[in-house]
């Protein structure tokens, strides 16, 4: 394969690394019912968090944990309004990301094209001399492998173990899980904060990784309502949330080449609304029912199978409050 190729390849998995972390975080918060509209302004303010963290501790690592609680606060303050305070939760999200956007700008302003702490390549020895496939996703940071672990795992526990299911019990049927002895609203604060967690993670791979440093805008500035996209695109698995953001990180390397090719004439507005106009496109036919067309046309034995990896229906409670008294 073109050298050239491969690397804008390894490009689009460092680049959408991001995304798929906030997306699997996302999709943990939904798949227990509860909405966490805030993605954009956490990303930015656990990125400025993190960088600022490891400039002040010369630690990455300090970096990566004060983004990751920065996240994880933000999501219960959505968790507190939702479900104690029984507020609007997209209402609520939207004014947090405001917010934290806001915040985040604020409270960086001091330290804008500040060189810091940054995430060094690790390539995993034997993996990385696959050809090609090594060279693709063997060679990065240490949170490209991260996000790898991160899908399989939650993969495994959503579908595959009873903390799994008791957790798409929240978001599908709570009075049945609260019946069956499940306590519905602890477990919706739960996953909302581990959710959080994991966007305030992909906040700090912008910002250590990425595109190292804090910049005004920030980088990742609509990231969040990609990622948000992304996982209606995915319908809330989490497969299909990695297929999504590479599509996206994709289409984002291609309109930069052909903005760097001298051959092709096509205006840059056009080029970068590209891989958001796909999206739009793609929610479209996601709620147009045309995925449940397609299933209906495939032979009987393979709709079951397919229905769980094509499913485009969100939770069923999702965004709803539980009363459990």
């Amino acid at each position: 394969m073109d050298e050239s190729l491969i690397n804008i390849l390894n490009s689009v998995v460092a680049n959408a690394t991001p995304l798929v972390i906030a997306g699997i975080g996302e999709t943990i918060t939904e798949r227990a019912g509860v909405v966490n509209l805030s993605l954009d302004g956490s990303l930015a303010l656990a990125a400025m968090v993190g960088f600022v963290t490891a400039l002040a501790t010369q630690s990455v690592i300090a970096g990566l944990i004060a983004a990751m609680i920065a996240g994880a606060l933000v999501a219960l303050i959505i968790a507190i309004a939702g479900i104690e305070l029984k507020q609007d939760q997209v209402a609520v999200g939207f004014v947090l990301t405001l917010l934290a956007a806001d915040l985040a700008l604020f409270l960086g302003q001091d330290y804008t094209r500040t060189r810091g702490p940054q995430l060094l390549s690790v390539p995993l020895p034997v993996l990385k001399d696959i050809p090609v496939v090594g060279e693709i996703f063997f060679n990065h940071q240490p949170l490209v492998y991260v996000s790898y672990i991160l899908i399989f795992v939650t993969w495994y526990i959503l579908f595959h173990t009873r903390a799994g299911l008791a957790h798409r019990a929240v978001g599908e049927r709570p009075e049945s899980a609260f019946a069956r002895g499940t306590n519905v609203n602890r477990m919706r604060y739960f996953y909302t904060i581990l959710g959080g967690a994991l966007v305030g993670l992909a906040g700090a791979a912008y910002s250590l990784a990425v595109k190292p440093g804090w910049s005004t805008p920030p980088v990742m500035r609509g990231d969040g309502w990609i990622a948000l996209a992304i996982v209606i695109f995915a319908g809330w698995h989490p497969f299909r949330v990695v297929l999504g953001a590479y599509l996206f990180a994709g289409l984002r390397a291609l309109a930069s080449a052909i903005q760097r090719s001298p051959d092709i004439q096509i205006p840059l507005v056009l080029l970068n609304g590209l891989p958001w106009l796909l999206m739009i496109v793609t929610l479209l036919l996601v709620s147009s029912g045309a995925v449940e067309r397609l299933l209906s046309v495939m032979p009987r034995p393979l709709q079951k199978s397919m229905r769980s990896v094509l499913r485009s229906d969100p939770p069923a409670a999702l965004g709803t409050r539980f009363d459990e008294g």
